[in-house]
């Protein structure tokens, strides 16, 4: 059975992405590392001609099961498009292929017989771990890993713009509902939240974080999160929701129950979908080139940088709409 670099991390007591580093010798560890790593990769007879460059022609581009829904389709279309785009400018051939982590993953793989690989949004890190073995150049969009090259939005700054339009517009009790913190997008959302609210010395209510449930399916998990922020004692006068998608959904649950937006309760979304501005009334967002992901990650890919762990982070932009203005 063939060599991998697992077998070359397990017996060097290193990640497996040390051990990518240093057979490609890549910046970023240490002369006596890098040397001990091949040493290692020798003894257990590792076929050193893997390593060979070769000119990428074939790139597949992979979503999570999770994110092959209409909930998440108007984010990661577009972002798709833009992968498409810079592919056919660049000569390359794309696949895509969605896969859950109990899937045969690498199996699936070799049916497309890529030579290089796209990660989009959340994959768990055993699948991460698992598709690094195979030695092939990964990019990840809407996600970061340690040691891989990456292209996100900023999501602090998002999290924190958002939060703070809405304390400029006098609200105190804003609410974060958000989807699960697993994803690395989400968690650096919370993280302006809790950002924005410090620095204006407001008080962050932990009853006001509030995560969509899991096991249900995207609309039952928000109206659940949702339910759950009207029924306390003192509900919420505003929401940043972790994704637009979480927002609309919200506000149906809001209007429904009475309540008048943004009279009675503000919204403030993230990923500005195309629907955000033709709900009733439009959403307030932040803005995301999302084709602009897409061409990025595929630069990752034909135009790397010597130190693999770079990442790109894509400006985000407020488009203030009628959900969260001002009733003063």
């Amino acid at each position: 059975m063939a060599v991998t670099i697992r077998d070359i991390a397990q017996h060097a007591g290193v990640t497996i992405g040390t051990v990518s580093r240093a057979l490609k010798n890549q910046a970023g560890i240490a002369d006596e590392t890098r040397r001990r790593i091949r040493d290692v990769a020798e003894s257990l007879g590792y076929d050193f001609d893997k390593l060979r460059n070769k000119p990428i022609r074939r790139i597949v581009f992979l979503l999570h099961r999770q994110h092959n829904s209409l909930a998440s389709s108007p984010f990661f279309s577009p972002v798709l498009h833009g992968v498409e785009e810079a592919c056919r400018e660049a000569g390359v051939v794309l696949s895509f292929f969605s896969a859950g982590p109990a899937e045969p993953i690498v199996q699936q793989l070799r049916r497309h017989d890529p030579d290089a690989l796209i990660l989009a949004g959340f994959f768990e890190p055993e699948v991460l771990s698992v598709l690094q073995e195979t030695g092939m150049p990964i990019a990840l969009i809407d996600l970061w890993a340690k040691d891989l090259p990456s292209v996100n939005p900023d999501n602090v700054q998002g999290g924190y713009i958002a939060t703070r339009h809405l304390l400029e517009r006098g609200r105190r009790r804003i609410a974060f509902l958000s989807g699960s913190l697993a994803h690395y997008s989400i968690r650096q959302r919370a993280f302006g939240y809790r950002k924005a609210l410090f620095e204006a010395q407001v008080l962050a209510d932990p009853s006001l974080e509030v995560i969509a449930p899991p096991g249900l399916d995207f609309e039952q998990g928000v109206a659940t999160a949702m339910r759950e922020l009207l029924a306390l004692d003192a509900p919420p006068d505003a929401v940043f929701a972790y994704n637009d998608g979480a927002a609309l959904e919200a506000m149906r649950i809001c209007q429904e129950a009475g309540l008048r937006i943004p009279q009675d309760i503000a919204f403030v979304g993230f990923d500005d979908i195309a629907a955000a501005a033709h709900a009733s009334p439009p959403l307030t967002t932040l803005q995301i080139d999302k084709e602009a992901l897409g061409h990025a990650g595929v630069s990752l890919l034909l135009n790397p940088k010597r130190d693999t762990a770079v990442e790109l982070v894509m400006p985000v932009v407020l488009v203030e709409r009628a959900s969260s203005a001002n009733i003063n």
